[in-house]
């Protein structure tokens, strides 16, 4: 059902996805989203109530982010909200999106609203009047006499992602004024009497993005040189309606689908070896090799994912560590899946790396190599989708195309 600015439409689910997106093309710069959980009043709770790229899924379960797909044309972003589990002093679900350009820039912008479990759709809105703003609420979920409904907002603000995050109660890490005002007038209703806190930390809004023009960033110049960073991986299927996907024309369950996080390994003083759910090789934080794999998340159901956690106390006993990804069971190849892989330093922005650009019957893909050059550690974007030769096994292939030389015998998981 598509809906004009301002109008509103019942939504009978429990459960609902939201994508929002827009067209690919030469020109078009990145755009995020996110979801802001609201009261009555019209402000979040807490900072835990924003959710969005360094922060992907509220603590609730009830709304958490769905990955990003390419549709055809059409890069889309997904939410996904279990309305029946939104906690009773939630009133709203407000959808927005941002970008590190304008959304004039941004052509073919919706959102829609699925049914979660049939894929129906049940609303959907295409803004048109889109000019200078940096951020836009497209829509909100909202609760009217105990049942949801879902209204076409529309409406934009010049001073980006944190001015909007700022409005709604959020507290960032960095100034949230810019030229201009929001476009959208601040809520009515005065803001509820904040809630005491110890020591609460600000909400980081600055990311960086590793692609093929800018490959590397240098930890160290970042001012990262001890603690633990966290490495996350998460994933989406290329159709998602009802958690579905295509290998070969056959139906495939994304639940069904076993990615491992790996990381290949090598000390200063010529130890080497792997980290990775097989024979429970989960490593170590506080012993060599200083990389611990927290969990197998065998269907990607997990709101955390799986996580590999680096200490950096000991960063110069680390020559160089290769992160990657098999497919141990459930799709042929990363064609039909896209990746995320999120690099959490204990200090300065998160580091991303996408992998969204195979082409090859590929089961294995490398994302990034952490190398330490001359006391200096670097993180270099990978991206490189392997082809196992006939007889070589899935991890052996990460080990031969970087020379990592270690010996390799079949096993399996418990």
């Amino acid at each position: 059902m598509g809906l004009r600015k301002g109008a509103n439409v019942p939504v009978g689910s429990l459960g609902v996805r939201v994508e929002l997106g827009w067209r690919a093309g030469p020109g078009t710069p990145d755009v995020d989203v996110s979801a802001l959980l609201l009261t009555p009043a019209g402000k979040v709770r807490s900072d835990d109530d924003f959710v969005f790229y360094n922060q992907p899924a509220h603590s609730s379960g009830a709304v958490r982010h769905g990955g990003r797909r390419q549709d055809g044309a059409d890069t889309v972003e997904t939410i996904v909200v279990t309305l029946s589990a939104v906690e009773p002093d939630v009133g709203a679900v407000v959808l927005a999106a941002s970008t590190d350009g304008t959304f004039g820039q941004v052509s073919g912008l919706f959102v829609r609203v699925l049914d979660a479990e049939s894929g129906a759709e049940e609303a959907r809105f295409d803004p048109t009047d889109a000019t200078s703003e940096t951020a836009f609420v497209l829509g909100e979920l909202y609760r009217r006499n105990g049942a949801w409904k879902f209204r076409a907002v529309g409406q934009g603000y010049a001073s980006g992602l944190a001015g909007l995050a700022t409005d709604f109660g959020i507290t960032v890490d960095e100034p949230a004024t810019a030229p201009g005002a929001p476009v959208r007038p601040a809520p009515a209703a005065p803001a509820p009497p904040p809630v005491p806190q110890a020591a609460p930390q600000p909400v980081r809004l600055s990311k960086i993005t590793l692609t093929k023009a800018s490959p590397t960033v240098s930890l160290t110049k970042q001012g990262v040189t001890s603690g633990a960073m966290r490495v996350n991986l998460s994933w989406s299927a290329a159709r998602p309606p009802r958690g579905w996907m295509n290998k070969g024309g056959d139906a495939v369950r994304l639940e069904d689908v076993d990615l491992d996080l790996s990381c290949l390994w090598e000390l200063q003083n010529g130890q080497k070896g792997i980290v990775h759910p097989i024979n429970r090789q989960f490593g170590s934080f506080d012993q060599p090799p200083y990389v611990l794999l927290d969990q197998d998340d065998r269907t990607g159901g997990s709101a955390d994912g799986e996580n590999l956690l680096i200490n950096l106390d000991h960063a110069a006993d680390i020559r160089r560590l290769l992160v990657f990804v098999v497919i141990y069971d459930g799709a042929a190849g990363f064609a039909g899946l896209h990746g995320v892989a999120t690099l959490y330093p204990p200090a300065g922005p998160p580091i991303e790396v996408r992998l969204d650009e195979c082409t090859v019957p590929s089961p294995v893909a490398a994302i990034a190599l952490i190398e330490n050059v001359g006391g200096e550690l670097i993180v270099r974007r990978e991206a490189q989708y392997l082809v196992p030769a006939p007889g070589v096994f899935k991890q052996q292939a990460a080990d031969l195309a970087y020379g990592w030389g270690m010996s390799w015998h079949s096993a399996a998981k418990d």
